[in-house]
């Protein structure tokens, strides 16, 4: 209201119109977002009056919950980037830490829709790579190119990080009983994320690379980025797979042994063993080279994001 109607003409000079009305882009995409999600709640109550009560994150008044909160990201991210590219020195820092800030919590949100196909008896199916890599390099990429700051992807990762841990070390802590059935075995409370994936290896050596081809073509920029973060990525959450599934993770601070009230007695999961999704050797790799074909497109299209984030001044 103050950008339409305000007598300021600087703000005014600095929005966009849509509807008669002016506000910076990021506001608009923000509103968007939270009418979405709005959206989804009466959505949500006559999917379950139709088809039933369910658990699963994958469904559609869910999925029009998640563009919701990634369209409130998504604004938060625009406005955050036309007040930081205008911002003089002085505000920069302070600016480039809430938008890194907010890019974490994107790859929080992001892995958290896919959380059904990335628990630890997945990690070692080429699916479990693909999905993790469809859509994080990306996000971490081009935030961190829009920053213009080291160790952008590592800050991400780190908050990331800290928000799972937080989760997986305080949610326990709540008590709480299932209200849908069928209950395969008794839980007295919240049951949290597993234990976050190690995605501040990959972050790191992605902003390793990120400073030293600053002046490389970005399709080159981002192929090699794509590589480096599967690869590194692979290279430490096969090995950690194998010890959530050990007696030693199953503690507090690792919460391998929580599981929630519908995991099957029976399960891979419940067994701590790994799921199989692959008839053979040869249909793993072809999985893994879809997994790398996907990482690299992300991170590609990351870098080129990245340097026309960079332009926004509304």
């Amino acid at each position: 209201m103050t950008t339409t109607f305000g007598p300021d003409r600087s703000l005014r000079d600095v929005s966009v119109r849509v509807w008669g009305l002016r506000a910076p882009a990021g506001a608009f995409i923000s509103a968007w977002g939270g009418l979405a999600m709005l959206a989804s709640a009466p959505f949500d109550d006559w999917w379950h009056n139709a088809y039933g009560l369910d658990v699963r994150i994958v469904s559609p008044p869910h999925m029009v919950l998640a563009a919701g909160f990634f369209g409130i990201e998504l604004g938060t991210i625009m406005l955050l980037l036309a007040f930081m590219n205008r911002a003089p020195a002085s505000a920069e820092r302070t600016l480039q830490s809430l938008f890194l800030y907010v890019g974490g919590m994107a790859v929080s949100e992001s892995l958290l829709l896919k959380m059904e196909y990335i628990s630890r008896s997945d990690m070692h199916n080429a699916l479990f790579y693909t999905v993790v890599s469809l859509g994080t390099p990306l996000i971490l990429i081009a935030v961190a190119v829009a920053a213009r700051r080291r160790w952008a992807c590592t800050i991400m990762a780190g908050v990331y990080t800290a928000f799972g841990v937080g989760f997986l070390w305080l949610l326990p802590l709540f008590p709480a009983e299932p209200k849908l059935g069928p209950v395969y075995r008794p839980v007295t409370h919240f049951i949290p994320w597993e234990f976050p994936l190690l995605l501040i290896v990959p972050a790191v050596v992605v902003d390793l690379l990120l400073q030293r081809t600053v002046e490389w073509r970005p399709i080159a920029r981002g192929v090699i980025a794509g590589i480096a973060f599967l690869a590194s990525f692979v290279a430490v959450q096969w090995p950690f797979a194998d010890f959530l599934m050990a007696p030693l993770a199953r503690n507090r601070f690792f919460g391998a042994h929580y599981m929630d009230f519908n995991t099957l007695p029976d399960s891979s999961y419940a067994r701590n063993v790994f799921f199989s999704r692959h008839a053979d050797a040869a249909q793993f790799w072809r999985g893994m080279l879809v997994a790398l074909l996907v990482s690299c497109v992300m991170a590609a299209v990351g870098v080129q994001a990245g340097r026309l984030m960079q332009k926004v001044r509304r």
